[in-house]
This record gives structure tokens, sequence and C-alpha cells, in this order.
């Protein structure tokens, strides 16, 4: 899809600057689009330029430790973390629209929104779809997802092609694409010619944001406490959301929107992302019309 190029924005957040990419007009209503863990901004593209086609002013930006965003010096990558940033952002397209912005957030995205809008600072967003997340996830799908991060982490790829397989090997269901552009967003040519992820190794220092225990039991609460409308969007294919974890999730939000996207695995907006898109602005034209 192509279209005008987006604007290059920044947020300061504590401890880390993070890159943005702004579509559409500022003076339409904001939506805030949050990547998953290994992700950048840059695969929201398609969707980004659709949603501000439907006349939305879509913001997508780097979580802390990926792409261009900064790594915090005390490599904190706690789950709160990645909620608090995104407070912060929804505060500053606050101030910058004039509107709180609807929140669509893909895994540890989602997992953030759900957070900071149950948790930290209910009423920084305008509602909230989780894409192929709830607050609690199959292991096996948790164990798949961290196993891909780390593989390679440190001996890296050779080529785009030797990255494009790993991909290909972790997603057997989606076609190999011929043309890597995507693919070399979210990845970074080292100073000794081999590919590395676009994300800070760093983040496995600690606990994992897809947590267990605890910091389920602090998902659940959120979930529990969110007002705003909510829509999940789950990729049929998925291992991490099981047909279980939505019921779960229902259960503590039975009013919430459901979609189940077929054809599509974990990573559904790649997966599908006709699909995914007209779900998501079939979801805002419905907040739209309530005013």
């Amino acid at each position: 899809m192509t279209g005008p190029s987006p604007t290059d924005l920044h947020f300061a957040c504590p401890g880390v600057t993070l890159a943005a990419s702004a579509f559409g007009d500022p003076t339409h209503p904001p939506v805030v689009l949050v990547h998953g863990g290994g992700q950048t901004r840059h695969s929201w593209a398609g969707t980004a330029r659709a949603l501000a086609d439907r006349g939305w002013y879509a913001v997508a930006y780097d979580q802390r430790g990926h792409g261009g965003s900064g790594r915090p010096a005390d490599k904190d990558y706690r789950a709160v973390r990645f909620a608090e940033d995104l407070v912060e952002v929804a505060t500053q397209v606050r101030l910058l629209t004039g509107s709180a912005p609807v929140v669509v957030g893909a895994s540890l995205g989602g997992l953030a929104g759900l957070l900071a809008e149950g948790e930290l600072d209910p009423g920084c967003t305008a509602g909230l779809v989780l894409v192929d997340i709830t607050p609690r996830m199959e292991r096996s799908g948790v164990d798949r997802i961290v196993g891909f991060m780390v593989d390679r982490l440190e001996e890296g790829f050779g080529s785009l092609d030797e990255a494009a397989d790993a991909v290909a090997a972790y997603q057997p269901h989606r076609p190999r694409p011929k043309d890597h552009s995507g693919l070399q967003k979210n990845l970074r040519l080292d100073e000794d010619g081999r590919w590395r992820w676009h994300w800070d190794p760093d983040l496995f220092v600690g606990p994992s944001p897809l947590g267990t225990g605890s910091v389920q039991q602090r998902y659940d609460d959120a979930t529990a406490a969110l007002t705003v409308p909510t829509l999940l969007v789950r990729g049929r294919m998925s291992d991490l959301v099981s047909p279980e974890m939505v019921a779960h999730f229902l259960s503590l939000r039975p009013d919430a929107g459901y979609v189940d996207v077929s054809g599509a695995g974990h990573m559904v907006a790649g997966d599908r992302n006709d699909a995914f898109t007209e779900a998501v602005t079939s979801f805002l034209d419905g907040l739209a019309a309530r005013g």
C-alpha cells in the first residue's frame, strides 16, 4: 500500500526516547499502534496507512529496546516499564491531538495496553484492541516465541536470505516473501557484516514480560478493571492464545468484542493484514459512531 510518507516523531519517556512514525492528519482522532516483542513500528505500516485513509491519525512507535528507540541504561525491561512508556506516549498524543487515543497492541504491546489502561492510568486510552494476546497464555506458545527470539541472538545471520529462511521455518504457514525490504527493517547490519535482529539482547537479562504467576495475575486484575471498549483479535492458528485463554479473557470482560481470524497465527497483522485491518477499522468506526 502506498501513500504519503509518514511523519517522524519522538517521545521522551523515563530513561529512553522512543522513535515513532505518524500517518494521517493530527486533527483526526488518534490511534496508537504498539508492536510485539522482537518487532518494530514498521510492522504496522499497511494498517497505519489504511487507518489514515479512513480518517484516523495513526501513530506507531518502537518500544524501548527495539528499532530506532533507546535502550535503557539500567536494562529494565519489566512489563510495567513498557506500560509506563505507553502511558507517556498516550499522554503526549492526547496533548497533540486533543483526544485520548485508541490503542492497538500486539502481544507485548497488548500487555502494555492492559497495564496502562487497567492499572496505571485508567482513561489514558479511548479503547483497546488486543492482537493475539490475553492475560493468560499457553506456556508452549510463550516458549516457542522466546526460543525463536534467542536463537542466533549473538551469531546473527550471514545474509538476509539466511534470516528469511529462519522466519520461514518459524512461520511455515506464511508464504516466503521474495522481497526482503520488510524483513530488513527488523534487522541491523553490524560492523562484522552479520545481520542481527533490531532489538536489545538485554531483553532477556531479567524476567520475560510474558510472565507467569504473579505477573499473569496482574494482567488478570488489569483486564477485570478495564472500563474502555475492548476488542480481542485472535489468529485462529495461534499457539499462544488458545480457545481456553479466550474463554478466560471473556469471563473477565464479557462485554468485549472478539474476532477470530482464519489463516492467521500469532502474527495476525502480518498473516492476514486485510482481515485484521477490517476488524480494527470496524471497531474504530463503531467507537466513532458512539461519539
